[in-house]
């Protein structure tokens, strides 16, 4: 396996770094929104008069699940995370954001740290997360 790892299928990286890494056991997710391969965002939509409605638990949702695939591509799982960085553009989010990812997580998920940041890469985006996962488990399970 590869230790940098673009993800196809994925919206590619808006600069020259890997969707993952894979140190050891350790797996590093690098900072990942709600874009989607076309460059269109989960959870953002502009009305025909310009008008943006952007949803916190679409996008929190649509993070996952690109994190979830990002981790598929180097073997691991959801349930491999140890710790996740959130970024929200808005604390007043917050509770969106928690509602989002407790359909995913409970108290025997990741570690996590939740900070709010001026601004992230696009005006239609009000999450990202970066993730670290440990493939330790998996690799007992295939021990022989």
């Amino acid at each position: 396996m590869a230790d940098s790892v673009i993800v196809e299928g994925k919206a590619t990286p808006r600069g020259r770094f890997p969707h993952v890494k894979v140190v050891g056991d350790l797996v590093f997710v690098a900072g990942t929104s709600s874009r989607l391969p076309d460059n269109t965002f989960a959870g953002a939509e502009v009305d025909e008069m310009g008008v943006t409605t952007l949803d916190i638990k679409a996008q929190t949702r649509a993070v996952i699940e690109n994190i979830r695939d990002i981790l598929a591509a180097v073997g691991a799982e959801l349930s491999d995370l140890a710790q996740i960085t959130t970024y929200l553009v808005n604390m007043n989010d917050f509770g969106g954001y928690n509602e989002a990812y407790a359909e995913y997580f409970d108290e025997s998920g990741p570690t996590r740290t939740t900070v709010a940041v001026h601004q992230l890469p696009h005006p239609h985006l009000l999450i990202e997360i970066q993730a670290v996962a440990s493939l330790a488990n998996r690799k007992k399970e295939e021990a022989p």
